[in-house]
Parts: structure tokens; C-alpha cells; sequence
């Protein structure tokens, strides 16, 4: 990106002080929390420039907001059922294998380079 925006230095710094991989309306308010002035469109239109850009990731969720991650190379997520939350965890799968198996088996090219396991978080199996 050609032009520096303090806006969106900003949050690409509330992303990657984020280990919870925040949706676009929680960047917002803690953006907007430091800087009073931020419009919500300048956050919004600013996350799909990073995502464009290939600076940050967005986790694309089947139920419930995007999140995005400022983590770009491949890896792993583990994420909460009840409250949404995701946590990136280590792990060498052979994906090209499970690539393989999953193409001759539904015929869904997959897209991305992780696996992504869901279940419940320590807060919501202690609620």
C-alpha cells in the first residue's frame, strides 16, 4: 500500500496485539476508543485493504462475524462453538494429504492452508 495512514497503522496494531483474532466491529471500538474521529466505513474499508494487501488474514466464520489475523503463513485454528473466539495452535498436519483425500472424497477444493477444529473454550466449559 502506497499511502500511510495512522488509522490504519493503528489497527494493524490492535490486530496484532490480539491473540483472539477480533471481528471487524471489536477493532472498531478500540480504534475508536484511541482515536475518537475514526469513522466505522475507515476501519471496515482499511481491513479489506490489509486483507487485499496480504498484511493480515481474514478468518472467514461459518456462523457469526469475520475475524481477522495478522498472522499470514499457513497454521491452525481452534475455535470456540459458543462464543466464537479463536486461537491459532501449533501442529504439522500433512496437508497435502488431507488436500488430496478431501478432493477425491467430496470434490471441495480447498482454499486455505490450515486446519480449523471447533469445540468449547476454557471460559464457555466453565460457565
Amino acid at each position: 500500500m502506497k499511502n500511510y495512514s495512522r488509522q490504519r497503522e493503528e489497527i494493524i496494531k490492535v490486530i496484532q496485539e490480539s491473540h483472539d483474532h477480533k471481528t471487524a466491529e471489536e477493532i472498531y471500538m478500540i480504534v475508536k476508543a484511541k482515536d475518537p474521529a475514526v469513522s466505522r466505513s475507515t476501519v471496515y474499508r482499511n481491513l479489506g485493504l490489509l486483507v487485499e494487501n496480504h498484511i493480515i488474514d481474514k478468518i472467514s466464520m461459518l456462523v457469526g462475524p469475520d475475524r481477522y489475523d495478522y498472522i499470514t503463513k499457513p497454521h491452525n485454528h481452534a475455535i470456540c462453538t459458543k462464543c466464537g473466539k479463536v486461537f491459532d495452535f501449533e501442529y504439522k498436519f500433512e496437508y497435502e494429504k488431507i488436500r488430496e483425500l478431501v478432493i477425491k472424497q467430496t470434490g471441495v477444493e480447498i482454499s486455505n492452508k490450515g486446519i480449523a477444529l471447533e469445540g468449547l473454550c476454557d471460559s464457555c466449559r466453565n460457565k
